[in-house]
């Protein structure tokens, strides 16, 4: 069997009461695939490699996930599960939602095998975002002021989004006041939300 890592151990024994049988059910299984597999550390979570990375797992408050690199090469699983939480198996909170033994031994050993082909990952076609509603404030807030209403009209929805979601911030109601009308002020004169970031012509 692989080596373990200490940090790996350590990372299971912190985890949540329901996390740990299920990490360390997906550590057995694939670190019983080859004793070329290796155990790290990587972004945090406990991560098994052969020829570049296989796998990756992680506990939350209330789930537990696993992920292959190689994603949909690997496992075929709905959308819907996938969206759910990191990884291909969705927000796992008992043994039972994992596959069988074999089953999940058999992922890991298509994963290597992938690797050493030197197959690339499958990259999730990225969502676009909706346009951002304008809440009520600002809305009237911009109504009142004829060329930050125009303004707001010609901004792109990535800029809008984040005046919005600066806003929906505050937390005190004085604070949420103070940033609608800072809002107002810096879109009529055609700034951004980041402005004060954004790279002046020199």
């Amino acid at each position: 069997m692989a080596k373990r890592d200490p940090r790996v151990t350590a990372y299971i024994k912190k985890a949540a009461p329901f996390a740990r049988p299920i990490l360390t059910h997906i550590r057995e299984v694939v670190l019983s695939c080859s004793p070329a597999i290796e155990e790290t550390i990587k972004w945090g979570m406990p991560t098994y490699t052969y020829r570049g990375i296989l796998c990756h797992m992680a506990a939350f408050k209330q789930h537990a996930a696993l992920g292959f690199w190689r994603g949909a090469l690997v496992v075929e699983a709905p959308a819907e599960q996938r969206a759910s939480a990191m990884g291909e198996f969705g927000r796992v909170t008992d043994l039972a939602q994992l596959p069988s033994r074999r089953v999940l031994a058999g992922y890991v050993r298509s994963a290597m095998r992938l690797n050493d082909t030197g197959a690339k990952p499958v990259k999730k076609a990225a969502k676009p975002k909706p346009a951002p509603r304008t809440p009520t404030d600002l809305g009237e807030a911009l109504a009142r002021n004829a060329k930050a209403r125009a303004a707001w009209t010609g901004l792109s929805p990535s800029h809008r989004r984040e005046y919005v979601e600066w806003i929906a911030e505050a937390k005190r109601p004085e604070t949420r006041v103070h940033r609608v009308a800072t809002t107002v002020a810096w879109v009529a004169t055609g700034k951004s939300r980041n402005w004060k970031y954004e790279t002046r012509p020199s």
